[in-house]
């Protein structure tokens, strides 16, 4: 379904040089100096780049939620959906701040919005099944899914973004995210479930024990990563991963948020590994199994402020460092341009 090349290394040691010669100390820029070379090799250019970055908030409610994993209930997905759409939002904020695009897209959330001019209309039904007592979706909504965030980036693509930021809402998506980690990575689904936006401890026991009886209940299933979307997934998490996977197919640059994004992109590096040499993490979420997630991914975020909203917020505040990154890479004078001797 999605072809994306590998990013071609070859150039790896000419645009470490590149790095070098700057005016200052070698790997003085630490970080900076790493996400450089990292788009360097994706856009292959001594000038490299940020256009039109765009962040995109893909919304879609959960079965599970019934159960009360989380500390509001479905219909605040909807509610937080109009406060996205009235620009009153953290990330409504961070993207007016940081000069990003911002697109909401109803993946499928419980109680649709009609005819909002504002919002891009890619669900799928009104939300995901129990994953405790039934497959969350079918393998079709798995594929209809991936196509509709597939469908979404290339409308950025065509408008001449060549970065894409994801992000997510939707109540008792950390339940989600927190089974798909433990799927994925065959670990014990308790090392992967924090406390999401702030449940209580008797919540927090519940939502362990609940999604233990999802990965048990459907273990016979859980043996690909599409299936795993399946059988755990959310309508919003898999438009995510189709959405990264078509944006690494036109060789754009993917910022990934936190904990729900990070399990989305660890399912896309599942169907197609190339697509991790064009993903940027972007912080380091308070979720338990975020770190859990970023190690397996080989990921250094960028940012660890302490936060756990999700919204694509962190990915928002990260587009001034991957900036400033293109902008010394580009712009930063060699030693011999300057004239310092060393």
């Amino acid at each position: 379904m999605f072809t994306i090349p590998a990013v071609d290394s070859r150039r790896a040691g000419e645009i470490q040089q590149h790095i070098d010669i700057k005016t200052k100390p070698i790997g003085s820029l630490g970080q900076l100096e790493e996400i450089a070379k990292q788009i360097a090799l994706i856009q292959q250019s001594e000038v490299i780049t940020v256009k039109k970055p765009t962040m995109l908030v893909f919304a879609a409610d959960h079965g599970i939620a019934e159960q009360g994993v989380s500390i509001a209930p479905s219909a605040v997905t909807t509610q937080m959906v109009k406060n996205f759409l009235n620009g009153g939002a953290a990330i409504n904020c961070f993207c007016r701040t940081n000069g990003l695009d911002l697109y909401i897209i109803d993946a499928g959330i419980k109680n649709p919005i009609v005819h909002h001019p504002d919002l891009i209309d890619k669900r799928i039904s009104c939300g995901t099944q129990d994953f405790t007592k039934a497959p969350a979706m079918s393998l079709e909504q798995v594929e209809q899914s991936l196509s509709n965030g597939a469908s979404v980036v290339e409308r950025c693509y065509i408008s001449g973004s060549n970065l894409v930021a994801f992000g997510e809402m939707g109540i008792g998506n950390t339940s989600s995210a927190s089974a798909i980690a433990a799927a994925s990575l065959g670990i014990p689904s308790d090392d992967c479930v924090g406390l999401g936006t702030g449940i209580t401890q008797e919540q927090l026991a519940k939502k362990k024990a609940l999604i233990a009886q999802a990965l048990e209940l459907h273990a016979e299933q859980l043996t690909n990563p599409m299936n795993i979307l399946a059988h755990l997934g959310g309508f919003e998490i898999a438009q995510i991963v189709g959405g990264m996977l078509h944006a690494a197919q036109n060789q754009m640059l993917i910022l990934v948020d936190g904990f729900i994004s990070t399990a989305a992109a660890l399912i896309a590096t599942k169907i197609n590994p190339n697509c991790r040499d064009y993903m940027f993490f972007c912080h380091h979420s308070e979720e338990s199994g975020h770190s859990i997630v970023l190690e397996h991914l080989n990921a250094r975020p960028i940012l660890n402020l302490g936060m756990r909203l999700g919204e694509g917020t962190g990915a928002a505040l990260a587009l001034p460092i991957i900036r400033s990154a293109c902008d010394f890479y580009t712009n930063m004078s060699t030693f011999a341009d300057a004239g310092v001797l060393v």
